[in-house]
């Protein structure tokens, strides 16, 4: 009873067929089985292996991926999504107050995770959870419960549940919490597949419940297959000791899938395949040979592919030697694509299996700062504004009170009677994410220590970019032409790389340095950010827009960027680098709309400050004006 999915082994392509298209399609195949695999691996125990991790973008690959995951798990299991802006009242519970206040004892409300007692969660964007909400969802996974202490309630509530998380990540700088990751049976990518091209899966749900009840009575696993487990992650240079574990519980699975009352180094391979290998930090070494015993067997005594006689019993497993090396064969033949960087430390390789595509969507402000209330029920993670609801029903008491008695009904005096038009909830304003866009001058002399500066000015806003809420840019204009060095990021390591050899020195092409800011800023603004230039130059030009040596009309083009600079109404600092500030660099500055510095000495930490300062006046203004007074 072998599921043609829960194959244990996948050919290895030929290095000359790795450019054709037969070479692809059948890698994409590959790719595909093993999602499928990995999906019914899941829906088998997805309890023991706690959840399943698909690194692509919405699509119909996607789609068509998870409708067959919801039809392999059994109908009466609950299936709850996790919105990206989930509060914690929603995420773990809360008081019901609606209930509370009408019954007058507190009555509890479930969130998500209780909710889906014995189901999944499905978490869309799981790159974008919080660390809090993401260590909330990874400690409900390890004690299988929530523990509800807040609000005067101390409950345990059953969470017995699975997640499967869609990491949307469009880049490096994006990636899930470590928390949950390394909680997660399985790593799949089906970035680049193509739906015409994949065969429609065929869903057996009297095999999982037999699965189901198999892996109930199934016996532990043997001692060898443990062992060779853990040599196997550490070979592959896992860290968390939780791989070998989540491995040992997708082996029992696949076993009780395939009809097998114990775990064979079949089900161990399909487990090295599909949880130990997505994982793999270096290449695995051939393990030595073992010393040769007393009785020697021939090599057919071992072989896992030789069908045992049909009067013999079950075969006796090979020693922890033997399974340690063919489950490290098993992960050779398996090898994400792109180990090889990895190893030699491409960090922008965070899943071995993903690929291009699938963009990110913006999430939905969490928290921030209160800015008043409004009229609304606290549903979707809003905030009962507690003290303003009972000012708003408070004036209606002895009316209701009248006409609830009139009604026939007894009411307390001591109990507040509220109505929908009642509830008021706070209005939360939080700060927009924010981009300063560094466009500094490497022209004649001084560009060195000018560059050198900014550099250190780029690295100071970047320690604290999480706090902030900030990325960096950095342009740099030399010679005829003005480059993007430093792509908005808020990865420190990123930017080190970038900046470690700055050019420097040639004319100053100004009006090219400017344009480039403001098309930076511009897309910044596109994306939802709120950008900032900063402007580091003695305001002197003698490189036009069309790359000629020439003064007056490089001066010319230069004011008229700056003018463009104001006329899209993008924030900007012009910082006088000269050693003696001139005219040329106040009247930059008023073309700009700009605060205009003077910073003869340019110092990493005032610029640093400078950008800072106006960044959190800016993040000041904006909450102010969103919070009018008298707003209720």
């Amino acid at each position: 009873m072998t599921s043609p999915v829960l194959s244990p082994e996948r050919p290895v392509q030929p290095p000359e067929s790795a450019g054709d298209g037969i070479g692809q399609d059948a890698r994409d195949a590959d790719r595909w089985q093993d999602a499928l695999a990995a999906a019914a691996l899941f829906a088998v125990d997805p309890v023991g292996l706690r959840g399943l991790v698909v690194s692509d973008g919405p699509g119909p690959v996607r789609d068509r991926w998870f409708r067959h995951l919801e039809q392999l798990l059994p109908p009466d299991r609950p299936v709850r999504r996790l919105p990206a802006a989930t509060a914690d009242d929603r995420l773990i519970g809360s008081i019901d107050l609606t209930a509370t206040l009408a019954t007058g004892r507190p009555v509890l409300q479930k969130g998500v995770l209780a909710e889906a007692d014995g189901g999944i969660v499905v978490i869309p964007m799981a790159e974008r959870l919080s660390s809090g909400t993401a260590a909330r969802i990874a400690t409900v996974l390890d004690r299988q419960e929530v523990a509800l202490e807040r609000e005067g309630l101390a409950e345990r509530l059953p969470a017995r549940i699975g997640i499967v998380a869609f990491d949307e990540s469009a880049g490096p700088d994006e990636a899930m919490a470590p928390s949950l990751l390394d909680r997660c049976a399985f790593l799949i990518g089906l970035g680049g597949l193509s739906l015409r091209r994949l065969p429609a899966p065929l869903p057996d749900r009297s095999a999982l419940e037999a699965a189901r009840a198999r892996l109930a009575v199934q016996p532990p696993p043997a001692a060898e297959v443990i062992e060779a487990l853990v040599i196997t992650g550490a070979s592959l240079g896992i860290g968390p000791v939780t791989a070998p574990l989540l491995a040992l519980r997708a082996a029992a699975a696949a076993a009780a899938l395939a009809g097998r009352d114990a775990v064979t180094i079949e089900d161990a391979r399909l487990a090295v395949r599909l949880v130990l290998a997505p994982r793999a930090r270096m290449i695995p070494e051939d393990m030595p040979e073992p010393e040769p015993d007393a009785d020697p067997q021939t090599p057919e005594d071992h072989r896992p592919d030789t069908p045992p006689p049909d009067n013999a019993g079950p075969p006796e497993p090979p020693p922890t030697a033997e399974w340690a090396e063919i489950l490290l064969a098993a992960a050779r033949a398996a090898r994400p694509e792109g180990l090889v960087n990895r190893v030699t430390g491409d960090s922008s390789l965070r899943h071995p299996s993903r690929q291009s595509g699938g963009g990110s969507v913006g999430t939905v402000p969490t928290g921030g700062r209160p800015a008043g209330t409004r009229m609304g029920t606290p549903r979707s993670g809003a905030r009962l504004a507690l003290v303003d609801t009972i000012r708003a029903a408070a004036p209606w008491q002895a009316l209701r009170r009248s006409e609830r008695r009139r009604a026939g009904g007894d009411v307390p005096d001591d109990r507040i009677l509220f109505h929908r038009t009642d509830f008021r909830i706070q209005r939360l304003v939080r700060r927009r994410e924010s981009t300063i866009v560094f466009c500094v001058d490497a022209s004649g002399s001084t560009a060195f220590h000018r560059l050198a500066e900014a550099k250190g000015a780029v690295e100071l806003v970047l320690a604290q970019a999480y706090v902030s809420r900030t990325a960096v840019a950095l342009v740099v204009f030399r010679g005829q032409t003005a480059d993007l060095l430093l792509p908005p990021t808020r990865s420190l390591p990123r930017a080190r790389s970038l900046l470690a050899k700055l050019p420097g020195g040639g004319g100053t092409p100004l009006a090219a340095g400017i344009d480039l800011a403001v098309l930076t800023a511009l897309a910044e603004r596109a994306r939802g950010k709120d950008p900032l230039i900063m402007l580091l130059t003695d305001g002197r030009a003698n490189i036009s827009r069309d790359g000629v040596a020439r003064r007056p009309g490089a001066q010319e083009d230069a004011m008229e960027a700056a003018r463009h600079v104001a006329r899209n109404r993008v924030d900007a600092i012009f910082i006088d680098t000269a050693p003696r500030p001139r005219a040329e660099g106040r009247l930059l500055a008023e073309a700009m709309a700009a605060r205009y510095v003077a910073l003869p000495y340019v110092d990493a930490e005032r610029v640093r400050d400078v950008a800072l300062t106006a960044m959190s006046q800016r993040a000041a203004l904006s909450q102010r004006a969103a919070s009018p007074a008298g707003d209720r």
